[in-house]
């Protein structure tokens, strides 16, 4: 009878830790992954929509909300206007966003020309691609969103279409300590 007991016990502790492991491993969703240095973005040599080098180190100490995208893709022109207003929102919070386009310089000003956005751009056709892949993007999609906080660590990346919801769930635990 003892030995069903602790037979039942253990089955139970052991349910009790995967679960406590599932739970962790789902709302964290860098935990188990290699953390990725954000040190790779304060060096990138990139230009702005002006096309004037941009010392990227000047946004350290801020909490960086990174998209890349390209003028070509469609999912990436959709959720710039939801950039935009997490960019408004958020300003006064120490949250930049910042687009990082992965075009070429007439393509990104003939776009914001014809869609505006809030939030700086910054560009490199061929540099850009390659920081987003040293920033966790290891299936060369877009968009691609990478978030950093204050203190130069990635501590969010997201493939694919971001909504304004989930942007701002990432960064409420950051605005809000």
């Amino acid at each position: 009878m003892l030995k069903k007991i602790l037979s039942i016990s253990a089955y139970i502790i052991v349910i009790v830790i995967l679960g406590l492991l599932i739970r962790y491993f789902a709302n964290n969703p860098l935990a188990g992954k290699p953390q990725i240095s954000a040190a790779p973005f304060y060096t990138a040599n990139l230009i702005d929509a002006a096309g004037k080098k941009v010392q990227l180190e000047q946004y350290r100490n801020k909490i960086i909300v990174l998209n890349f995208w390209a003028t070509w893709c469609p999912p990436c022109r959709e959720e710039m206007p939801e950039l935009s207003q997490l960019h408004d929102r958020y300003q006064d919070k120490n949250v930049l966003v910042l687009g990082v386009a992965i075009d070429e310089l007439a393509a990104v000003n003939a776009y914001l020309q014809a869609s505006p956005v809030s939030y700086p751009i910054i560009l490199s056709e061929n540099e850009s691609m390659e920081l987003a892949t040293k920033l966790g993007n290891d299936q060369a999609v877009l968009p691609y969103t990478v978030i950093i906080d204050a203190n130069g660590n990635v501590i969010d990346t997201f493939l694919g279409r971001i909504s304004l919801t989930l942007l701002e769930k990432s960064l409420q635990k950051l605005t809000h300590p």
